[in-house]
């Protein structure tokens, strides 16, 4: 059995794709050798800032052999009429790597058609290794670069590749870089090494201050700070992100603590908080929830005077905050007012002109819907106007992390009413995935609007989201709506606050884009935001498609899934879905509607059917306007005997064509009941 090792050497990665970019070598060594038809027992991945890594252990000598059955088409097309092999047949064969001779005739489903078997004996697993330059090469990254001449685009330049098959080096040669044995250690405390065989580069590493795996990295630092948390009596808040992104920085961690002028305490804790997390990747120090003139930081490399380097940390920390304090003794005398006026210098984008704008348009809106969030008046003006001064403010300037909570501090500080201030904060919310909504209505109205006036801004002028291409953040504001509307309850769909917004926008002159072909992007692009919703929440592909209606609020559609999904699990709502979609699939074929004349009907069960279909539809309706989605499909499952014994007995496509108008039109009439419910013939239960 064989091991491999593949190390990418580079220069620093960006500690946030560093994660990304191992998982995706693992999984594109695990692909190769899968298809190549090369077993093996496991592979583990590993990274630092410097280099990316996979070891294979277990590999087989040799591919396995190959046999399958190919198909090809059809005797008609592949012999003619004397039987012999038409250039269709050879064309298959020759394809394939084969002869004429190697085709036999065999029947699939009624009719012949040529196959052949193909057979190829594994080659030694050795002579494959080579291909593992296009792995490297193919690696694809959110940023990439070019160095010197290379025509190579990487996060950052190669400088030194180890590909080894047990003691042997696999050749090959990427952006002029060779592969061969020799690995770096720690940039400052060790050296280049050799690696002998796979198995031996862990520790080869670890005895040159690299430690080559993040769980263990990630693991000795967070065993460090619990260790300095008891040793200085104090409480370290281990914010997992941060503890990713320190760990990815470093090879070789040790940690330490410092310390800045208590005086500082005096700051807002969250500025406090953001220069030592954002800008410094320390860890603040609380005890007792209260936080300390402390601070945690990784430094990478051994614990050799270590007191200097926690005095050049204190040393950055104290100019930091000492910025962070001119900003806010210059930010309290500013006015408020006077801030908001500015923002009409700003541009928000070329194309959608200023940030001053927007805040008016955006204000103008929330006025007019005010009501429909349960917002008061007075205090959607209000903060409608000053809801993104803060952005002028000097620390936001700086810090910008601070967008928003710095603003509600501010509005605070200068007695505006707690609501408005707490909408500075919160019109940004949710931030990221997982974050809360805005509690507040005036919060809550102006983070809709301001978030959907971006979205259908840059649709309006052509700028929306493709593939994995979304420079503003449209696919996450879309998401936080869809998430605020469903938290909070709003009784407004979608597609009114889309109508509302493009009729805004498009008042304003924004548009360079026919409105109607915007209104139609956006729906759909929200449709899928709040399908991606729906399937977070653990409902089945075909029960989503079955409940979406975009004419529904977010929570309406919320209720017709949850009331699918449990209905599913009942061992008799399969025969309901098959009756109901009898009822929806032939409703299709409908062409004029009538009024339906009982006098036409031809038998009882046709009449049982009307009769329940007259009592069903008003108390479907009742239960869809209270959104009683139980209550309605308990009224459609009760139907389910009539609708049964009505197709049995009765021949809807009739000759006469009075009474197959007559009868479609009941279908369509029951269909249009049906559906108020939901599309119950887009379910899949077996």
């Amino acid at each position: 059995m064989h091991e491999l090792l593949l190390e990418i050497g580079l220069e620093e990665l960006p500690a946030r794709f560093v994660l990304q970019s191992e998982t995706q070598l693992k999984e594109r060594v695990t692909t190769f050798l899968t298809e190549a038809r090369i077993t093996f027992e496991n592979i583990e991945s590993f990274s630092t800032p410097r280099r990316l890594a996979v070891l294979v252990t277990g590999i087989s000598e040799r591919q396995a052999d190959l046999e399958e059955t190919l198909k090809g088409p059809a005797k008609r097309i592949a012999q003619d009429a004397d039987g012999n092999w038409t250039k269709a047949a050879q064309g298959f064969a020759r394809g394939k790597g084969l002869t004429t001779d190697d085709l036999f005739l065999q029947e699939e489903k009624g009719e012949e058609y040529i196959f052949a078997v193909r057979k190829e004996s594994g080659q030694e697993t050795a002579t494959l290794m080579p291909g593992l330059k296009q792995i490297v090469e193919a690696m694809s990254f959110p940023k990439n670069m070019r160095w010197s001449t290379q025509s190579l685009r990487y996060m950052r330049p190669i400088r030194w590749m180890i590909a080894l098959l047990d003691d042997q080096v696999i050749p090959f040669e990427v952006a002029d870089v060779a592969t061969g044995r020799t690995s770096r250690g720690h940039r400052f405390l060790g050296q280049d090494i050799t690696i002998l065989r796979p198995n031996a580069y862990v520790e080869a590493l670890a005895a040159e201050h690299v430690i080559v795996s993040y769980d263990k990295r990630r693991t000795l630092i967070e065993e460090q700070i619990h260790a300095l948390s008891e040793q200085e009596g104090f409480e370290v808040p281990i914010d997992a992100s941060l503890l990713e992104e320190v760990t990815n920085l470093v090879e070789y961690p040790t940690a330490l603590f410092g310390a800045f002028d208590e005086s500082y305490l005096e700051l807002p804790e969250e500025v406090l908080i953001t220069t030592m997390k954002e800008h410094q990747r320390y860890f603040p120090v609380k005890k007792n929830g209260t936080l300390l003139h402390y601070f945690v930081t990784v430094r990478n490399g051994n614990a050799h005077h270590i007191e200097n380097v926690a005095r050049g940390n204190e040393k950055v920390i104290r100019a930091r905050l000492a910025d962070a304090q001119f900003f806010y003794e210059e930010d309290k005398k500013a006015d408020i007012d006077a801030q908001a006026a500015r923002l009409d210098k700003i541009v928000f984008h070329e194309k959608l002109g200023t940030t001053g704008e927007k805040v008016r348009r955006v204000r103008e809106m929330a006025l007019q819907l005010a009501d429909r969030f349960g917002a008061e008046p007075a205090k959607v003006e209000r903060a409608g106007t000053i809801y993104k001064f803060d952005l002028v403010s000097q620390m936001v300037y700086e810090f910008t992390e601070l967008q928003g909570m710095m603003g509600e501090r501010y509005a605070n500080m200068k007695g505006e009413d707690a609501e408005v201030a707490a909408s500075i904060r919160e019109h940004y919310l949710p931030r990221f995935a997982g974050d809360e909504s805005p509690s507040t209505p005036t919060g809550t109205v102006l983070a809709v609007l301001d978030k959907l006036d971006s979205v259908a801004g840059f649709f309006g002028v052509g700028m929306i989201p493709s593939g994995s291409a979304d420079p503003y953040a449209l696919r996450r504001q879309a998401q936080g709506i869809v998430q605020i509307l469903s938290d909070r309850q709003i009784d407004m769909t979608l597609s009114e606050l889309i109508e509302f917004v493009v009729a805004a926008q498009l008042k304003a002159g924004l548009y360079q884009a026919d409105a109607e072909q915007v209104k139609t992007a956006m729906e759909e692009f929200f449709n899928q935001r709040l399908k991606f919703r729906l399937s977070e929440k653990g409902y089945r592909h075909d029960v989503i498609e079955a409940a979406l209606e975009p004419k529904l609020t977010v929570g309406a559609n919320e209720k017709r899934a949850a009331m699918l999904e449990q209905a599913t699990q009942r061992p008799t709502f399969k025969k309901t879905v098959e009756q109901l979609s009898r009822v929806l699939n032939i409703s299709k074929k409908a062409e004029s509607v009538v009024v339906v004349n009982p006098a036409l009907f031809e038998n009882e069960a046709e009449r049982a059917l009307h009769e329940q279909i007259e009592q069903l539809i008003p108390q479907v309706e009742a239960a869809v306007e209270k959104a009683d989605y139980e209550q309605a499909i308990q009224v459609l499952e009760a139907s389910v005997p009539a609708i049964t014994a009505y197709f049995d007995g009765t021949m809807i496509m009739a000759e006469e064509e009075a009474v197959r108008t007559n009868r479609l039109s009941e279908m369509k009439r029951f269909a249009t009941a049906i559906e108020k419910v939901a599309r119950f013939n887009a379910l899949t239960l077996v």
